[in-house]
């Protein structure tokens, strides 16, 4: 009896994705370099002066981290309660964060005790940063007041209590000392201006505001909350120029990298997504945890995310150095040589070769089919890991069952779980041109099989309702390809040279034209 022969999957050209400069950029990482922190990281920012070191704020730990390093360089734990908020100065020399108790504390970035201590507050201080003078110091607080404190002298400038609820994002203008903008959890954002006394902007996001930036230019703000990420034109009196759907939780943070200012945005589904110019997705990081912060350094050289279960995710730039102390690496031990050992070994004349069978392992599937269980082999390619992985290896398994002529058999007597996995694999994968011919016959054999069966379930029918609307669109456009294909195939012939004559031959519409010129 011969033997079982598998089912053969052809080989499909795979369909990638659009390859341009900035997606080479971004995927020019390492490896991630994991560190586990004491809590939840809610605050990465890098220092603006080389070597850019970076204070990471988690649990009641604000640490500061060398570009390379991984192991703090200095730590401050003069909290009683959970740290919050931690930013540099711009000469990188002064470092402030707030807290749960609701003070505020400067740092010298050489020290470790505290320099100033800033009262005030009656709750929680989540944001702090310095104003571009940096001899101020803006905070925002959930007892819904952003304040302005003197360094000097520690004592209050200002305040302001226009928000309605927490005030969670805070961004410094760096070319005016005077203007800062605030992000609410009220669904606003705000800018404010001291010498003014009060906000001189307002803007509606929508949602509750987790983080706001400012470009460079400070003509354009970001703001983050909810889904959404959206853009204010600032020049133009808070003019909401772009909303982002691209993250499915909510966008808790922010930041711009140095190479023509790109957009990065970190949100609670794990993922962290670069936009270009045209605010479009050119890459995106995928991480094991919700994020809650994200900084990049000033020279794009490192990307750091935190986590919601306390890991700090560190990206480091691969470099020509790298890739040549790669290269130089030997590769091949004396284990590679054991292990080859033998390998290229060719028979001579008078050796006797003996041949060790080797038993063929087969698919799941294949197994299936082997004992004619053709409905269960359908099922088994079915499964959501392989129908979204590699769907060519479904579509094989329906030719294989089309060619033996079961196929009508393996689609009939489904239940309704069954049934919608395949409507959903066909709806999704009929239009691909890869599986569109074989998948248009099992197409009209499911409409055939169950469209007119009763009673049926509302979402079976739905499914089945815009089967065949795919199917009719798909119709139509191959109506319209044969009258391209028609159009053109006139063309070419009235272009062909015809025997006895040089030169193409005019259409008929020219040559009616010539004779009544004649």
């Amino acid at each position: 009896m011969a033997s079982y022969k598998p089912t053969k999957v052809q080989a499909y050209p795979k369909l990638g994705e659009r390859v341009t400069e900035d997606t080479l950029y971004w995927k020019n990482y390492k490896a991630p370099v994991l560190i586990k922190e004491f809590g939840a990281v809610t605050k990465i920012e890098f220092s603006p002066q080389p070597p850019h070191n970076y204070v990471v704020t988690a649990s009641t730990r604000i640490q500061v981290y060398g570009p390379h390093s991984q192991e703090p360089l200095r730590s401050f734990t003069r909290f009683h309660d959970t740290a919050y908020g931690g930013s540099f100065r711009g000469d990188g020399k002064l470092l402030v964060a707030g807290s749960e108790e609701g003070l505020i504390r400067l740092f010298d970035i050489s020290g470790r005790v505290a320099l100033r201590q800033f009262t005030g507050h009656s709750k929680a201080v989540h944001v702090t940063s310095f104003l571009s003078d940096g001899y101020r110091v803006v905070s925002g607080s959930d007892d819904l007041s952003c304040r302005v404190w003197d360094v000097a002298s520690g004592t209050q400038l200002s305040s302001f209590t226009e928000h309605t609820d927490y005030i969670r994002a805070v961004a410094s203008s760096r070319l005016n000392p005077d203007l800062y903008v605030t992000g609410s959890y009220d669904h606003t954002v705000k800018l404010f201006d001291v010498r003014v006394g009060g906000s001189v902007m307002t803007m509606q996001h929508g949602h509750p505001v987790e983080s706001v930036l400012l470009y460079p230019s400070e003509a354009l703000m970001v703001s983050t909350g909810g889904r959404y990420v959206k853009v204010w034109d600032l020049l133009k009196g808070g003019q909401q120029l772009v909303t982002l759907k691209n993250h499915h939780k909510t966008v808790t943070c922010a930041c711009l990298s140095t190479t023509d200012n790109k957009l990065l945005t970190g949100s609670l589904d794990r993922h962290v997504k670069v936009y270009n110019s045209s605010y479009k997705v050119v890459n995106t990081f995928d991480y094991a945890a919700s994020i809650l912060s994200l900084s990049v350094a000033p020279d794009d050289d490192v990307i750091a995310v935190g986590m919601t279960n306390g890991v700090l995710s560190v990206r480091h730039r691969k470099h020509t150095e790298d890739k040549q102390e790669v290269l130089g690496k030997k590769r091949r031990t004396p284990t590679y040589r054991v292990f080859i050992k033998g390998k290229n070994y060719m028979p001579k004349h008078d050796d006797f070769l003996v041949s060790k069978t080797v038993k063929p392992h087969l698919q799941k599937y294949d197994k299936l089919l082997k004992s004619f269980q053709v409905s269960k082999a359908l099922d088994a390619t079915l499964e959501s890991w392989r129908r979204f992985k590699k769907p060519e290896v479904t579509v094989a398994v329906m030719m294989e069952l089309n060619r033996r002529g079961t196929l009508k058999n393996a689609l009939a007597g489904r239940d309704e779980k069954s049934l919608t996995t395949l409507l959903l694999f066909l709806i999704k994968n009929i239009t691909d041109t890869r599986f569109s011919n074989p998948l248009l016959k099992v197409a009209d054999m499911v409409t055939d099989l169950y469209y007119d069966v009763v009673p049926q379930s509302p979402v079976v029918e739905r499914l089945l309702q815009r089967l065949m609307e795919l199917l009719g669109r798909e119709a139509e456009l191959q109506q319209e390809l044969l009258q391209v294909l028609g159009i053109l195939d006139t063309l070419f012939a009235s272009l062909t040279p015809r025997k006895g004559v040089s030169g193409p031959v005019a259409p008929p519409i020219m040559q009616g034209t010539q004779l009544q010129a004649a």
